[in-house]
């Protein structure tokens, strides 16, 4: 049995990008958790994208594969692609290279010059390297650092900025409305992206020919996709891609949550 996997970073720019990314005298310790390292990307550096997706900042489950969106997040926004044919002609990269640490940090530090020349950086580099036909961006964060980059200026693919996967969680938390109802309404704001991306017919090129079928009032089992194993670090065990909570922060205060990550593997 073969195994597919992702190569990492030897390719240019990519290497060099790695090399020199930016540490704590850019993302202050107060609002991010720096210790758990940068986490760059997912999907196709090779130039087969022609789909680009930037999301927000890396979570629990992304702190151990070493790739980005692989958690829940990153189950649902896998079922999105599928739904438009899309199974291998993406890339994945984040506003913030490490974990925002407490509710404010990322509007704080959005602007932030040193944070937003490197992922013009990544973004130029995407963008020269692959053959873009669409760009999709998941929440307002999201958004704001799309607009940010001048290689969107006169841009020729289509762009689509949806709600983060994570919203119904994060709403439901506040209690600001119930998570059946932020769960509707994101997947309404899906469906409409779904919509956006194939109003023209060929503007996405599908890797398989998939008919379009919207989400009902919430994402269903059958509408979450593993993250494939071409995806992640060679080895990686099979589980660490499915769905499931393997990962927390654990601890009884704030400092021992931010330190500790517990694992909890799915034997066979």
């Amino acid at each position: 049995m073969t195994h597919p996997f992702c190569p990492g970073y030897s390719k240019p720019p990519y290497r060099a990008l790695v090399e020199a990314y930016p540490d704590t005298e850019a993302y202050p310790t107060a609002a991010f958790r720096t210790e758990w390292g940068p986490i760059f990307h997912r999907g196709r550096l090779d130039g087969s994208a022609r789909i680009l997706l930037i999301g927000q900042d890396p979570a629990t489950h992304e702190d151990v594969v070493r790739r980005i969106l692989v958690g829940e997040a990153g189950q649902r926004i896998q079922g999105f692609l599928t739904k438009l044919g899309i199974t291998t002609s993406y890339v994945f990269v984040n506003t913030f290279l490490y974990s925002v640490y407490g509710q404010s940090g990322g509007t704080k530090h959005i602007g932030d010059k040193p944070i937003t020349d490197y992922r013009n950086q990544w973004l130029d580099a995407i963008a020269a390297d692959n053959s873009l036909q669409t760009v999709v961006t998941l929440g307002g964060l999201a958004d704001k650092a799309y607009k940010a980059w001048p290689g969107a200026t006169g841009a020729s693919w289509r762009y689509v900025n949806v709600l983060h996967p994570t919203y119904p969680d994060s709403a439901s938390a506040s209690g600001s409305t119930t998570f059946a109802a932020a769960m509707k309404r994101l997947c309404d704001n899906w469906n409409v992206g779904l919509d956006e991306i194939l109003a023209t017919p060929g503007a996405l090129t599908p890797d398989t020919a998939t008919p379009l079928v919207h989400y009902g009032s919430a994402i269903t089992p059958g509408e979450h996709t593993g993250i494939p194993e071409g995806d992640v670090p060679a080895g990686l065990p099979d589980w660490m891609r499915a769905a499931g909570g393997w990962a927390n922060r654990t601890g009884t205060t704030a400092a021992q949550k931010r330190a500790t990550l517990t694992v909890t593997a799915t034997l066979p």
